[in-house]
């Protein structure tokens, strides 16, 4: 049943809605697939031959056909959901004056599910959009001997960086791609025509510019070029560091540099441009030109002349944009096309003249493997993070600054990493990586969405004369620098008449108190600037911003619980972020519920719609998603309206945890260092149980010697190890594995070996004695155990797609469900997370005068110094809401006062301090002190004892030293390091430390002679030399030193 909410603080309904939470990426893919592949086809249409007489190869349509298969398939089968891409070519043969028109196919382009991933050879991945320095021009400064001169640097979005600065001589001088400076006199003179390259026309054209400093006088006297074709000389000298070269060679290659196939500022940068000038170019003049030049030279001198003058501030977010997943598709398709074209010229020049059929000229496979590089080792497609299901929305709407073109983690300084006052309400100051991705990852903030530039914009509705509109304005960061935008939590009327005398505002990103008739807009919602994972922390407002950043992340590691629980302290975020999610089932139209199974729900409306529930099936992160469906047989259900929750949401809420009842008090000791003691009851009662899903694949090969075989008559393996396997050596569905058990039998054909002639003889009197084979079987990995829950074949006989010299593959799912257990790791939503190190009985935990005992004790200590007393507060709300029986709404910086909380409290019959009287368990006498108790939301992070713990007796050893191996993967052992033996030498344990490094570490016989004393239960013998000794021996013959051992 769903708990009646009860909204606090000065609650209001934001003034937008929240849009679609992944629409960033299904927009931007989208755009690809309408326009974007369209358009970069065209610039390489036609294709002609270098001679251009030959041939004329045009794509003249292209289109994109059904996918083959949807998406579940997709997953099930190992499959990438795509659909092949067709182009429809003309070659145009001018020799023999023919054209001939084919149908091609070029790739198969991987699709976009509903929820924006990709599913590539069934894995689902997302592709994280790159926040890049914008295109256009950028004013710098550096300080020169105690002078700041300007510059400019204009970025284009293909083509020569070009950089301009100040010298100290105040003459102005150009780089082209980082190479040598010239005078930037020399570039206007490249770029101009007739006499627009002479010194008196350059001179006044920068009348308006000039100053007491004669910039441009100075650069002229430092030009040696006074015409074009000297420019051109000296400008390719300055690129290419040649001495001799021809003024018609040295044109061209100029002219090629800023032509239009190599030069690009993009309708981003010319846009900018606009913006900063004023001037009134089309978005297509993508090219840079002589009046360019101009204006970016005049505003150097102009900035150079002004006391105090700033350069821009590269980490400003309105000079930053996003990169999204259409735009970083679309750069891959131009370089495979780049590829292709390369390709198809170099045909054309060396194919026979009468050739008409296009398909004979290209070449696909560069193309194809351009988009499958980009969707396999990218750095920014990555593997989808599937915790539950706020990992999933999160990993959508996140941005990195790394990446191909962007920054690396070791250049990038603290300004980049930095908040920066224009991130407000883009990006969330939060929410990003502790360790070295700091500031460099960062995530989406609730209302924020791009713009048709790729520029972050946020919500604001407009305010006038001290009245809020309904006009809803979306602005960048540098369009509302100058404006005054009011706070979303202020005091204002029903009829939107904002209250009081002054009103709390941000002007360029700077707090102040302004009159409300001033007020020009007013932000949304209060959680406007943080992102969905930091919007439902309730009480965010109370939390240290490190805290609050742990507990962003910490959301995204919880590990869905068998039974979820919607926490009873909620912010009111929790509904929309199930929903945009797109795991949950809604209804597409009003209707009847005919059907309701664990396989499907069939609602009857206009016509009859089924819904396939998902059924404990694997996700990215080894958690299940499964569908539970939440309608009944004969129920009405409107449009809109939840059939089926996830795992990891309640009646349409996000729901990672559990609440649990909390006392803040020390006990014995054992909650220490932020470890928790957590009741029996948990455990009874299955509350933080997780299910874990984990998939064995085995291939089946053909070898050299023979095809692999399996079956279940394996050599030297006893019947029960067997007992599971079917005839084809594949174990059955439901049987329980642990470590060592048989998945697959698996046998492989060995090499024979020479016969000695007495084997020959006995053989041909015996008959051909069984082929050697040798057992391959998949077996259990060390540690781990479970259920099988599926097994899935896929062989070349039936069809399936598998690598070549693989016959089958057989994946076998295992399933297990881990209850709570000491060691796993436990958090709140505010950065407060500890191990568990005892599980007491019920009995024995601290109970309340009705009896009622507490079922996790968290430490005191744990609160003052990391200043999160958000936990404090949501406990104390939580005891109310669980006694009165409902959801409290709490939302960030506008949710409940300290005084709302004690009314509650006063309300449910407990003392408005929010502590009670406790008993100990174990005695049944008071505590001295009273103890604050609550309901707090607990959630159980992806870091378990189970997948961590470790031991090993005999295992694998190091082939070069001869000692154990390190480490779980690999079934080590733990190191006796260093500092370690110093601590047995200052004690003088010499026994110890003598059995510690030879035969519990590397020495051979010992080792060997121990194990059989111990199991004869003799003496165990001496020790001999380690093995890592004779290496010691070894490397130092290597240095040509001879050297013996004297034996006494």
């Amino acid at each position: 049943m769903q708990l009646k909410q009860k909204h606090f603080g000065k609650y209001k309904d934001p003034l937008a809605g929240l849009p679609n939470l992944v629409e960033t990426q299904i927009k931007s893919y989208e755009a690809l697939l309408e326009k974007g592949i369209k358009e970069t086809f065209k610039d390489f249409s036609p294709i002609k031959d270098y001679s251009e007489n030959k041939f004329h190869l045009e794509f003249s349509d292209l289109w994109l056909e059904k996918p083959k298969f949807d998406e579940h398939y997709a997953k099930e089968h190992n499959l990438s959901y795509d659909a092949p891409l067709k182009v429809r070519v003309k070659l145009k043969n001018l020799s023999l004056k023919e054209e001939k028109e084919q149908e091609l196919f070029l790739a198969d382009l991987p699709l976009m599910t509903d929820h924006g991933t990709f599913i590539i050879n069934g894995v689902e991945k997302v592709v994280v959009p790159q926040l890049a320095r914008s295109f256009g021009v950028f004013f710098t400064a550096q300080d020169i001997r105690g002078e700041r001169r300007f510059g400019a640097k204009i970025i284009p979005a293909r083509g020569a960086w070009i950089e301009i600065e100040t010298d100290l001589d105040d003459a102005i001088y150009v780089r082209i791609d980082r190479k040598r400076k010239f005078p930037v006199s020399a570039l206007l003179r490249v770029l101009g025509e007739g006499e627009q390259t002479s010194d008196e026309h350059i001179l006044n054209r920068f009348k308006d510019a000039q100053s007491e400093t004669p910039y441009i006088q100075n650069t002229l006297e430092k030009d040696h070029a006074k015409t074009q074709e000297e420019a051109f000389v000296e400008v390719y000298r300055k690129i290419r560091d040649s001495e001799l070269i021809t003024v018609a060679s040295a044109k061209t290659f100029i002219q090629d540099l800023f032509s239009e196939a190599k030069y690009d500022l993009s309708d981003v940068g010319r846009y900018r441009f606009n913006k900063r000038f004023g001037t009134k170019k089309g978005e297509e003049s993508a090219g840079i030109t002589y009046d360019d030049i101009v204006s970016i030279v005049s505003h150097i001198i102009e900035l150079n002349n002004t006391p105090g003058a700033e350069p821009d501030d590269i980490d400003h977010m309105g000079l930053r944009r996003v990169r999204a997943v259409g735009e970083l598709i679309q750069g891959k398709l131009r370089v495979g096309l780049t590829q292709l074209k390369r390709g198809v010229q170099d045909r054309m020049s060396t194919i026979d003249a009468t050739v008409t059929n296009p398909i004979q000229l290209i070449n696909p496979r560069p193309f194809q493997a351009r988009i499958k590089e980009f969707f396999n080792t990218n750095q920014l497609c990555q593997f989808m993070s599937q915790e539950n299901i706020l990992a999933e929305l999160e990993h959508l709407r996140r941005l990195s600054a790394l990446g191909p073109g962007g920054l690396t983690r070791e250049r990038a300084g603290l300004e980049v990493r930095d908040v920066h006052p224009s991130h407000y309400g883009r990006v969330c100051p939060i929410q990003t990586p502790e360790g070295p991705n700091i500031g460099l990852i960062l995530s989406l903030a609730s209302y924020a969405r791009l713009n048709q530039f790729g520029v972050i914009e946020t919500p604001y509705r407009k305010v006038e004369k001290g009245v809020i509109t309904d006009e809803l304005v979306y602005l960048t960061a540098l369009e509302e620098e100058k404006s005054v935008i009011a706070h979303a939590g202020v005091a204002y009327d029903d009829k939107g008449k904002l209250e009081g005398d002054v009103v709390e505002c941000r002007i360029n990103g700077r707090p102040h108190f302004m009159e409300a008739k001033e007020v020009e807009y007013i932000e949304v919602a209060t959680n406007q600037a943080f992102s969905i994972a930091t919007s439902t922390i309730p009480f965010l407002e109370n939390d240290d911003a490190n805290r609050a950043l742990m507990g962003s992340n910490m959301q995204k590691q919880a590990t869905p619980c068998l039974t979820p629980e919607a926490p009873i302290v909620a912010t009111g975020v929790e509904e929309v972020a199930a929903k945009d999610t797109g795991r949950l089932l809604y209804a597409k139209e009003a209707g009847t519920v005919t059907e309701v199974d664990a396989q499907k729900i069939v609602v009857k409306g206009t016509k009859e719609t089924t819904y396939t529930l998902l059924n404990y099936v694997r996700t990215n992160g080894f958690t299940a998603l499964h569908h539970r469906a939440v309608v009944n047989k004969g129920q009405k259900v409107k449009k809109g309206e939840l059939l089926a929750d996830t795992s990891s949401s309640d009646k349409g809420q996000l729901a990672l945890g559990q609440n649990a009842f909390v006392a803040f008090m020390s006990w014995e000791g054992a909650n220490y260092e932020d470890a928790i003691i957590i009741s029996e009851r948990l455990v009874k009662n299955s509350v933080f149980s997780t299910i874990h899903i984990e998939e064995f694949t085995v291939n089946v090969r053909d070898t050299k010697l023979g095809p692999e075989v399996t079956t279940h008559d394996i050599p030297n393996v006893s019947e029960a190890k067997l007992k599971n396997l079917d005839e084809e050596g594949v174990i059955r569905v439901g049987a329980e594995v642990g470590p060592g058990d048989i998945l697959v039998g698996k046998i492989t054909p060995k090499g024979e070996t020479e016969l000695t002639p007495e084997e020959r003889l006995l053989r041909s009197i015996f008959g051909e004695k069984a082929r050697d084979v040798k057992d391959t079987s998949l077996r259990m990995e060390h540690g781990k155990r479970g259920r099988v829950v599926g097994v899935k074949v896929f062989s070349r006989d039936k069809g399936d797609k598998l690598e070549s010299g693989v016959i089958k593959a057989i994946g076998i799912e295992i399933a297990q469900v881990r209850n709570i257990s000491v060691g796993d790791k436990l958090a709140g939503r505010h950065g407060n997370k500890g191990v568990i190190s005892r599980i007491l009985p019920e009995e024995d935990m601290p109970y309340m005068e009705d009896g009622t005992p507490v079922d996790v004790i968290l430490t005191p200590l744990g609160v003052p110094s990391r200043m999160n007393l958000g936990q404090i507060l949501e406990m104390h709300l939580g005891l109310a809401a669980h006694t009165l029986d409902y959801q409290a709404i709490t939302p960030s910086f506008m949710g409940a006062s300290v005084n709302e909380i004690k009314e509650e409290l006063k309300e449910s019959g407990f003392n408005e301090s929010g502590k009670v009287t406790l008993y100990d368990g174990q005695t049944g006498e008071k505590f001295d002190k009273d103890i604050a108790i609550g309901y707090m939301y607990i959630l159980k992070l992806h870091h378990m004892v189970e997948d961590k713990i470790h031991m090993r007796s005999i295992g694998p050893y190091s082939l070069i030293t001869q000692q154990p191996l390190g480490g779980k993967a690999q079934r080590g052992g733990q190191r006796f390091g260093e500092m370690e033996v110093w601590a047995l030498e200052g004690y003088g344990a010499a026994h110890t430390l003598r059995e510690m490094l030879t035969i519990k570490s590397d020495d051979i016989q010992g080792r060997a002679m121990t194990f059989d004393s111990i199991v004869k239960g003799e003496r165990i013998k001496q020790p001999n030399l380690p093995a890592s000794f004779k290496v010691l021996l070894n490397e130092l013959k290597g240095l040509a030193l001879d050297i013996e051992l004297k034996k006494e």
